[in-house]
């Protein structure tokens, strides 16, 4: 049996720059709790102005994880967080019952035109936390475990794999790494989660010993080791977990169990009931109005 099921090609959108989108889809909709997965950049941006930024938007029923090859990124949620992100960090916030965050290029980012370029993911919070108090926790590079072996280097960014454990708190069963291989090495990705999958950032790589190409997401067959060997040097997004508890509705920012819920967080935001973010004055309207 093959070991990819499922092999997404991303789709382009714009979130103030393009981005490659390769979750959700409609065969797709999730790999474990995963129910977004964008690829952004590399991209530069103008000195002056504010290209690229992120202005306050709300989410409900998800955690965000942003995780940055390059460049840097300045966080500000309506908690009161400020936090600059930067490569091998981790920012996960917890929108619960309810956030607003906003996202936007440093100014030595914009004036050393430095490439920011990364990941961004939602993970859908189960049921019991979907209205939980909202949160934000931020972790350094150095405070997430690594694995270095022949040819591979591996960062585990979330949950539990490779014998690691990272700090990162998990609120259901998965996983989430970033793994760079050099041309020839092999990395044994074990059937630990029933859902899997492999996104190929950069180079060209073989699942067991089929073609991965650059920006594609596999999805991987459950119950079996799945062998990656690189055909130059390569940097991948592995990821997986256990399934979703029930189905997810995704409109906009919003991630819920009902429409009824959904429909609430679009009154919320067009009626001004969202908390705002301390310091800004911008926000992006509703889509829908």
């Amino acid at each position: 049996m093959s070991a990819i099921q499922h092999l997404i090609s991303p789709q382009t959108s714009d979130i103030g720059f393009s981005v490659q989108r390769l979750l959700p889809t409609a065969k797709i909709p999730a790999v474990g709790p995963f129910v977004f997965f964008d690829h952004m950049g590399p991209a530069r941006f103008v000195s002056e102005g504010t290209e690229g930024d992120v202005r306050p938007h709300p989410h409900i029923g998800l955690a965000t994880v942003t995780y940055l090859y390059s460049g840097a990124m300045m966080h500000r949620d309506s908690l009161g967080h400020v936090q600059r992100i930067e490569p091998g960090a981790i920012n996960l916030m917890a929108a619960g019952r309810g956030i607003v965050h906003s996202e936007r290029v440093p100014a030595d980012i914009r004036a050393d035109q430095v490439a920011v370029q990364g990941i961004q993911i939602w993970l859908a919070l189960p049921a019991e936390r979907e209205e939980m108090e909202p949160a934000f926790y931020h972790y350094p590079a150095e405070a997430l475990p690594t694995l270095t072996a022949e040819g591979v280097s591996l960062r585990l960014l979330i949950g539990s794999a490779f014998d690691l454990e990272s700090p990162v708190i998990a609120y259901s069963p998965t996983f989430q790494a970033d793994a760079e291989l050099a041309a020839g090495a092999i990395l044994e990705l074990p059937p630990d989660y029933p859902e899997r999958g492999v996104y190929l950032a950069e180079g060209q790589l073989a699942v067991d010993g089929g073609p991965l190409a650059a920006g594609q997401l596999a999805v991987l067959a459950p119950g079996q080791t799945v062998r990656l060997k690189a055909r130059t040097p390569v940097r991948l997004m592995l990821l997986g977990g256990a399934p979703l508890d029930g189905k997810r509705l995704i409109y906009w920012n919003f991630v819920a169990r009902s429409r009824e819920r959904i429909e609430q967080a679009k009154a919320d935001w067009a009626e001004g009931r969202f908390v705002p973010v301390p310091g800004e004055i911008e926000f992006i309207p509703a889509p829908w109005r």
